[in-house]
């Protein structure tokens, strides 16, 4: 009898419910915002990408475009570029360099080139000079301090007929005035003239001139 009450009881609760209208905005309380955040299903679903395709381009035509290896078409591949060139020592001396000097040498064989400088060191003992001639011939500096004239200046006799040409052929035989006027006193000059080196009198040979000797002793 108590089973058929409540059974009854819980059809008339159904009924009761099933007849209530809807509520038109309910919303979500604050005790069912959880549960609603938890339990509500997306309205809409994201697709698949798109695919995506590049077209029918052959490889014959990407390597001619210069993608995927291999230069564009009438374009010159560009040349490798050149090995570094060597640098070659240009024989400088590197002693003033402590680090290459300190890689190839060491105390030891400084040692050793010093005590092989000092094996090959040798004193030269001096030895006498030559000995000079007594006689080099006329002094021509000590004529041209005595001569009592200058260059131009006849002071000696001549004889008449000691011609130009004489003169000429006769100086052109020595290597320098200084030569001349040397053999010129030797052969008795300046009183006499054998050769024809003095045509003027002058006492002075093939044009030779005592002014640089006078003034070096600061003469005019």
């Amino acid at each position: 009898m108590l089973r058929l009450i409540l059974i009854g009881g819980a059809a008339i609760a159904l009924s009761a419910c099933q007849g209530r209208p809807p509520a038109s905005n309910p919303g979500v309380g604050f005790g069912d915002y959880a549960q609603a955040s938890m339990t509500a299903a997306p309205t809409t679903a994201l697709g698949a990408p798109a695919a995506v395709t590049t077209g029918a381009i052959g490889a014959a035509d990407l390597a001619a475009a210069g993608i995927g290896g291999g230069a564009p078409a009438g374009i010159a591949p560009a040349a490798p570029a050149p090995a570094p060139l060597a640098i070659q020592s240009s024989g400088i001396s590197d002693e003033q360099d402590f680090s290459a000097v300190s890689g190839r040498e060491s105390i030891e064989s400084d040692a050793e080139r010093l005590a092989q400088a000092a094996a090959n060191y040798q004193v030269v003992q001096p030895t006498a000079l030559p000995a000079q001639p007594q006689s080099t011939g006329p002094n021509i500096v000590e004529y041209a301090l005595a001569a009592p004239n200058r260059i131009g200046q006849p002071w000696y006799s001549r004889f008449i007929f000691s011609g130009q040409r004489r003169f000429e052929r006769n100086c052109a035989s020595y290597r320098s005035p200084d030569e001349a006027q040397r053999d010129f006193l030797a052969r008795g000059g300046p009183d006499r003239d054998p050769r024809g080196l003095d045509p003027d009198g002058d006492g002075f040979a093939c044009g030779w001139d005592p002014a640089p000797v006078l003034a070096a002793v600061g003469r005019s």
